[in-house]
């Protein structure tokens, strides 16, 4: 029997060398690749040359980015549910403090990931989350699992947390392997629309300048030629992710509707009729109890879960938070934002998705966040 046939989950590479992953008993590995350090620094560099443009040049991204959105049609029948005992994982880092906002604080932890398709640049949301090496992001597994090719993940994969305007305040981090599903990898079910990636040190820019070709050569980082000149470009570790900016807990086998969440991403595209009401630019939230609504079999979705909202694609991989701290900016990812949906048939985005968080969730978790990622800074 093909071992891929009896896995819960599979990892999806990058680039480089494929590698074995140890994954728990009920899982097991696929051959997956990892970005290596040379290639992490070189994936760096894409993004930092012509002072940040392809990250400010990035549009939304979603299942249906390349082609016209779809939106999906909700329905009340069916629902998850759990597979096991209920579970967390809690949150670490240094969160922040509310001050005397009377509004929800956005979370430290919340960013951008970046990536390039056919050539384009395109983000989704995330949010740093617990690990034992403090090196996790979790997002929906359509913004990191190439769907079109199914065999690697999305090229030029970066996290970007606290991302503003082409500003990387907390670093830049490159993925080094990302974890996803075998249901999604396989079957494209987005009943399993999550993934959990492990990243790389962040890097921050400190310089690009022209230089002699002698100066060149030497030089032992990022470094290109254009328009006849010599390039290189100085960066300096910015440490682990979850260091700078902390890691929300995690939560599963949770009872439907026993707990409202907060879901924070980056809405950008257009509602259906046209109106655009956001721009991607800052971060929104909602919140309210998830449900057992249902969206379209076009997605193979049969038991996620939904709430009100009216948050637009760009929002995709956002994490849902439960018993979110307003004060701490942390709590416990329970979802992570799949689809969105026009439940009264207006053309407006009223719903948005997630997939139920069960301890195949756990498992898929689990296996990434034992895995240590190291620096891509050359002393």
């Amino acid at each position: 029997m093909d071992t891929r046939a009896r896995l819960g989950l599979v990892t999806a590479g990058i680039a480089g060398s494929a590698v074995l992953v140890a994954l728990p008993a009920n899982a097991s590995p696929a051959d997956g690749p990892t970005v290596s350090v040379a290639d992490a620094d070189n994936i760096a560099g894409f993004w930092f040359r012509s002072n940040s443009k392809a990250l400010k040049a990035a549009t939304q991204w979603g299942p249906d980015a390349e082609t016209v959105a779809k939106v999906a049609k909700l329905s009340s029948k069916g629902g998850p549910s759990a597979d096991g005992k209920a579970g967390t994982v809690s949150p670490t880092g240094p969160g922040g403090q509310a001050g005397t906002s009377k509004n929800i604080n956005i979370p430290k932890t919340l960013g951008k990931v970046f990536f390039r398709k056919n050539g384009k640049t395109h983000w989704c949301s995330a949010t740093s989350i617990q690990a034992k090496y403090k090196n996790l992001v979790a997002t929906a597994g359509h913004c990191v699992f190439d769907t079109d090719d199914n065999d690697h993940m999305l090229d030029q994969w970066i996290f970007v947390p606290g991302y503003y305007q082409g500003k990387a305040p907390w670093g830049v981090y490159v993925a080094k392997q990302g974890f996803t599903h075998y249901d999604f990898d396989v079957y494209e079910d987005y009943d399993r629309d999550y993934a959990f990636v492990t990243v790389y040190n962040g890097v921050k820019f400190e310089a690009t300048r022209a230089v002699s070709e002698k100066q060149y050569k030497a030089h032992g980082g990022l470094k290109w030629r254009d328009k006849g000149k010599w390039w290189i470009l100085t960066v300096k570790d910015a440490g682990r992710l979850g260091d700078n900016v902390g890691g929300q807990g995690l939560a599963y086998n949770q009872k439907v509707g026993a707990g409202a969440v907060y879901a924070f991403g980056y809405p950008a595209a257009r509602h259906p009729d046209g109106n655009k009401a956001f721009t991607g630019v800052t971060p929104k939230w909602c919140y309210g109890k998830p449900n057992r609504e249902v969206t379209d079999a076009g997605l193979k979705i049969e038991e996620q879960i939904a709430i009100t909202c009216s948050m637009t694609p760009g929002a995709d991989g956002g994490p849902w938070l439960l018993k979110y701290s307003n004060a701490r900016r942390l709590g416990y990812v329970n979802g992570v934002t799949s689809a969105f949906a026009d439940s009264n048939g207006n053309d407006r985005i009223d719903k948005i998705t997630s997939p139920y968080f069960d301890g195949e969730t756990y498992d898929v978790y689990k296996a990434a966040a034992n895995n240590w990622s190291g620096s891509i800074v050359k002393k």
